[in-house]
């Protein structure tokens, strides 16, 4: 079996302990920056082919962030790997203590099709910075850039050190009986559930990336223009392919309407039309044809327009929504934003909170009170207040899901420590050691113990 014969020369080239030298880890770093500079075009034009996106999209919301993963480690890396000296506790003086980070082995990265390249490539870009050997899986959903990076890493880095294997089902499932060190999965919860089941057998540890109902939360405390300009940007982006998109909208009742027609306002300047530079297709038949279905015409506000052979949905947006209705029973994961009013902010954030943690939620409003009790109250991965994704965009947070949302993060340090050992080191000096711990014991030093731990 390939796969199984590159997995054991990874084992192999590890254990030459290579991959752990800082200078090793910059040298194949620098060198994944410049052939993602030097193939910028190929990037382009392949995730053009499966999405229709468009450069500046591409760009701003894959590569850039890839790059400046990069450059992230590359100036912290130093320090990132540094042993750390902490305090050591009474009992054991005279000593020292130090957490020593190690790379854990030999991992493997599980891509999403959605967001293809940041997906694939930033967890990669974290494990090899943590020094580590990789083998990847892109989603073979987006194909052609599926086969951009297969070109690109395959053929520019040794297998024992980078590979990215290529398939659908089949080959993952291949993948998953194999013993790694780490699997970093990206994707859906329900496919989570099957990765997280296989790295029991081998009591692998992980990484899940999932996704969720991610609400927006509109009261009428919020500056309205920017709050509906930042909703249509972060659910519109990507055609809401993204798992971070406002999932579904919450409005306080008394500015609805108003709201309604700011939403409008902003997706016909935005230009979010299909064919349009700005927006993209849906990935494929089979996702066009469940987001169709979830369309309720009764309920349109605005859109609900698309074009079957060419893939695109238009911006959609549903009103008289209820908690009950179809569309706020699964993650939609595309152009269709339903909007629930409210009158109660607190019942607002109860009805939240009695569904599965999100991954994201945003709320919009300049009330203080507000804001604390949306931090304190709700449960989910990250966010923003006044905003939507750009949490995603500072590498000092952590990112990452809760409950049913994900399992563990990543993004800068915490990137580096997903695919890292904490291995503590305690040393005790040969001087001075009192006889206290060793038998025979006594009263006397029971009480000295009690009063030492």
């Amino acid at each position: 079996m390939e796969i199984e014969k590159i997995l054991l020369k990874q084992k192999d080239f590890f254990k030459t302990h290579q991959t752990k030298s800082l200078s090793f880890r910059k040298m194949y770093l620098e060198k994944l920056r410049d052939l993602i500079i030097t193939n910028e075009n190929v990037l382009f034009e392949a995730i053009n082919k499966d999405f229709g996106k468009s450069g500046f999209d591409t760009f701003s919301t894959e590569i850039s962030f890839i790059l400046n993963d990069i450059d992230y480690y590359l100036k912290n890396l130093k320090a990132l790997a540094k042993p750390k000296k902490v305090r050591t506790n009474l009992v054991n003086q005279p000593g020292s203590s130090k957490i020593y980070t190690e790379p854990l082995g030999c991992v493997l990265v599980i891509g999403a099709w959605n967001y293809p390249y940041q997906l694939s490539l930033s967890p990669v870009i974290a494990a090899m910075a943590a020094g580590n050997c990789c083998i990847l899986k892109p989603s073979e959903i987006a194909e052609n850039t599926m086969n951009a990076m297969t070109f690109i890493i395959n053929e520019n880095f040794p297998s024992e050190y980078l590979y990215v294997y290529e398939g659908g089902i089949e080959e993952t499932t291949v993948l998953l009986q194999l013993k790694f060190d780490k699997i970093f999965f990206t994707g859906s919860t329900k496919v989570g559930k099957i990765v997280y089941k296989a790295a029991a057998e081998h009591l692998t540890p992980v990484t899940l990336e999932l996704g969720g109902k991610s609400p927006a939360i509109v009261t009428k405390n919020a500056n309205l223009e920017i709050a509906a300009k930042r909703i249509v940007w972060g659910k519109f982006l990507n055609a809401g392919q993204t798992c971070v998109a406002p999932d579904y909208l919450l409005v306080e009742e008394t500015i609805q309407e108003q709201f309604l027609e700011m939403l409008r306002k902003y997706i016909k300047e935005f230009k979010y039309e299909p064919g349009s530079e700005q927006y993209t297709r849906i990935i494929n038949q089979r996702n066009f044809q469940r987001l169709i279905h979830l369309i309720d015409k009764e309920k349109i506000y605005s859109g609900g327009n698309f074009d079957e052979e060419e893939l695109y949905i238009e911006p959609t947006i549903l009103h008289h929504i209820d908690w009950n209705s179809e569309i706020m029973q699964e993650e939609i994961f595309g152009p269709l934003l339903p909007v629930i009013s409210f009158q109660s902010y607190n019942a607002a954030l109860n009805n939240v909170s009695e569904l599965e943690k999100p991954l994201a939620a945003y709320l919009f409003t300049n009330n203080s009170e507000e804001k604390e009790t949306f931090t304190r109250k709700l449960s989910f991965g990250g966010g923003c207040i006044n905003d939507t994704v750009m949490h995603l965009s500072n590498d000092n947070l952590p990112f990452g899901g809760v409950g049913g949302s994900g399992i563990g993060n990543y993004h800068g340090k915490y990137g580096f420590e997903a695919f890292s050992h904490q291995k503590a080191i305690l040393e005790k000096a040969t001087w001075g050691e009192p006889n206290i711990k060793y038998p025979p014991y006594s009263e006397k030093k029971l009480n000295w113990i009690k009063k030492l731990l």
